[in-house]
């Protein structure tokens, strides 16, 4: 029988990428018919033993040439940009379950349903890429997400204010204008495929909400004050606007929250 840590293990020291996401879909359906083992074989191995692929070129944020949506050219780079975020999320599921043992059995199967769900999302953006005459790994990407997985390595608490609930909820504030500017162009196979992904979206914010949530309250912890402290300890400047209230209220965030986020913006 597989087990997860060992497929964990392997998706994320292993750099190959068809292999990476055909592994991620075969583990989610073990798990749906009883078939992957939640034991823990071994300690996990350091966040710096992680593995992407030789491509993209990965370069700060700030480095990133910027291009609009107006040329061929631009559609292609905001379409690898998200291919590339999509990716690296694959990694970020799989280490955040990984990565801090001794939780409930459902945590796990929350994340391996993030990764799976993100594996599919990176398949469809990366054959859109392809319809566009480019592949995944043709332009630079940015390592950010990374950065705050390895800032958060050792604290899950830290992971999930940070990741899910700050980086990725991000996309719930974005995707809704991409989509809109799509539509506004005619293009129905960007829409659809957008839409698609932040339909997902939300629910993967809505698990890293409901963990948190659910470990302040055995720790005796206030949440909303926990969340505001862990986000200025580690997210490095102030959270961008403006923040799609609606959305993020559906994936678990107070307005208390909200109002904190649009006040230090």
């Amino acid at each position: 029988m597989e087990n997860i840590f060992t497929v964990a293990e392997f998706c994320l020291h292993h750099p190959e990428i068809e292999q990476k996401i055909e592994k991620t879909h075969t583990a989610r359906q073990l798990a749906r018919i009883g078939l992957l083992s939640f034991d823990e074989p071994k300690a996990a191995a350091l966040i710096s033993q992680t593995k992407f692929p030789n491509v993209p070129e990965l370069l700060p944020p700030r480095d990133m040439p910027r291009r609009g949506l107006n040329s061929p050219a631009g559609k292609i780079a905001f379409f690898h940009a998200l291919a590339h975020i999509e990716f690296v999320a694959i990694y970020l599921a799989w280490d955040i379950l990984y990565r801090f043992r001794g939780l409930p059995k459902q945590f796990y199967m929350d994340w391996l349903k993030v990764a799976d769900e993100e594996a599919l999302h990176f398949t469809m953006l990366r054959k859109h890429l392809l319809e566009l005459g480019a592949d995944y790994g043709d332009l630079p990407a940015h390592r950010g997400l990374w950065d705050h997985a390895e800032e958060t390595a050792d604290d899950v608490l830290a992971r999930l204010a940070v990741v899910p609930r700050c980086m990725e909820a991000r996309g719930l504030d974005i995707t809704p204008q991409m989509i809109e500017k799509f539509d506004v162009k005619g293009d129905e196979k960007s829409v659809k495929l957008l839409t698609k992904i932040l339909e997902d979206e939300v629910g993967h914010v809505q698990i890293g909400s409901h963990w948190f949530k659910v470990f302040c309250q055995e720790k005796g912890i206030n949440h909303e004050t926990k969340y505001k402290e862990l986000v200025g300890k580690f997210y490095n400047g102030k959270p961008k606007g403006p923040f799609n209230r609606e959305l993020r209220i559906i994936a678990g965030f107070s307005n208390a929250e909200i109002d904190w986020l649009e006040e230090r913006a």
